[in-house]
């Protein structure tokens, strides 16, 4: 095999910050270094521009992280001839512009385009509402047209991908099975039925307000809800437990729920989602419940590694079996993180991603 190829990391965030970064690449580095690659990370948000570009207003902080990641992605597009490879994850920079996809398009290195959502939609957080004319949706599929591969994290997105370029591959995200590992913790008191997510996405678990609330009269005192999310989750009436969300404990803090649900609407954002907060569960042996959206009726084979459910009537009954019986939970806990180990893990991956970066050249 050849050796001393080098391939650069293209992302907004520095290493260790975005969970789309962490799971679609970052994890895969140490496999693909022991096997002749040499990676190396060129981001446009530190930490304090970070905090300065999510916070609400603060135009000015916003204006000096703009020109200071433009100065340096010219910096990496100089550098760029001297890679093999430039691996792009969802974009270069935080504007609408595909202005450094078409440079690195032109330099020597091969063009590899990576996402796992479905960002030719527009979806704005919410410190950068009054900015979104900034954004251009439309210019995923222009990164699309110029690279020379891409990576698409479900079929659903690989199907987008395909009506501008023929070169995709689907590579589904996964989860290292030897850090995720429950400590098969007993159940002690309540059941804790658990959701994790971001600020961003907290209006997901909004979804499962009403089923929550029959379970709560049926079952009282012997369930309670957690979320571990960046933002505190209020429901009037429905005590919910907000874990703030910690990257150094986020094992630690999904192994202390039971059941994990992930509810999603049925539009075309949610069908780009890639399944990952069920993958985290389950890789834990949680027993998972997941709405029946994109990507999720392919992790989940129903009542045999996880249920899928649609109505409130189905997330009652389906979270109700399992809160009634423990050795359901174990049996469907065990299943999910048999499907991880065999689909969904780092080790069944990151093979497929070196042959992809391989047969480029």
């Amino acid at each position: 095999m050849d050796s001393g190829k080098r391939l650069l990391f293209v992302a907004l965030h520095r290493p260790g910050r975005s969970p789309s970064q962490r799971f679609r690449y970052e994890q895969f580095v140490p496999f693909l270094e022991a096997n002749g690659w040499q990676c190396d990370y060129a981001h446009v948000l530190d930490e304090n521009g970070d905090k300065a570009f999510y916070t609400p207003g603060a135009y000015w902080k916003k204006a000096k992280v703009v020109i200071k990641g433009f100065l340096g992605r010219m910096s990496d597009i100089a550098k760029a001839d001297q890679y093999d490879v430039i691996f792009i994850q969802r974009e270069t920079f935080v504007t609408g512009s595909t202005f450094f996809e078409h440079r690195f398009a032109k330099t020597k290195a091969k063009v590899v385009f990576d996402f796992d959502d479905a960002i030719w939609m527009l979806d704005i957080s919410e410190g950068n509402k009054n900015l979104s004319w900034l954004k251009d949706p439309s210019k995923t599929k222009k990164i699309i047209a110029l690279s020379d591969l891409i990576i698409a994290g479900n079929s659903y997105l690989a199907d987008y991908a395909s009506q501008h370029n023929s070169n995709v591959k689907v590579l589904p995200t996964v989860i290292d099975t030897d850090y995720y590992k429950t400590q098969h913790r007993i159940a002690q008191g309540p059941i804790t039925i658990g959701w994790s997510g971001s600020q961003t996405t907290n209006k997901h678990f909004l979804l499962a307000e009403p089923w929550l609330r029959k379970l709560k009269e049926k079952y009282a005192e012997k369930i309670r809800f957690v979320a571990v999310t960046e933002r505190k989750i209020e429901i009037d009436g429905l005590d919910v437990e907000t874990i703030p969300w910690s990257k150094d404990r986020e094992v630690e803090n999904l192994d202390r729920i039971d059941i994990g649900m992930m509810p999603l609407p049925d539009d075309d954002w949610a069908r780009g989602k890639c399944g990952f907060k069920g993958i985290q569960y389950m890789s834990l042996s949680k027993p998972t419940v997941m709405s029946p959206v994109g990507v999720n009726p392919e992790i989940i084979e129903h009542a045999v590694n996880g249920l899928l459910a649609e109505t409130t009537e189905e997330w009652f009954h389906c979270l109700s079996q399992l809160i009634d019986s423990s050795a359901l939970r174990e049996k469907i806990g065990a299943e999910g993180r048999k499907t991880i180990e065999q689909r969904y893990s780092v080790e069944s991956a990151q093979g497929k991603l070196l042959l992809m970066l391989e047969n480029l050249h």
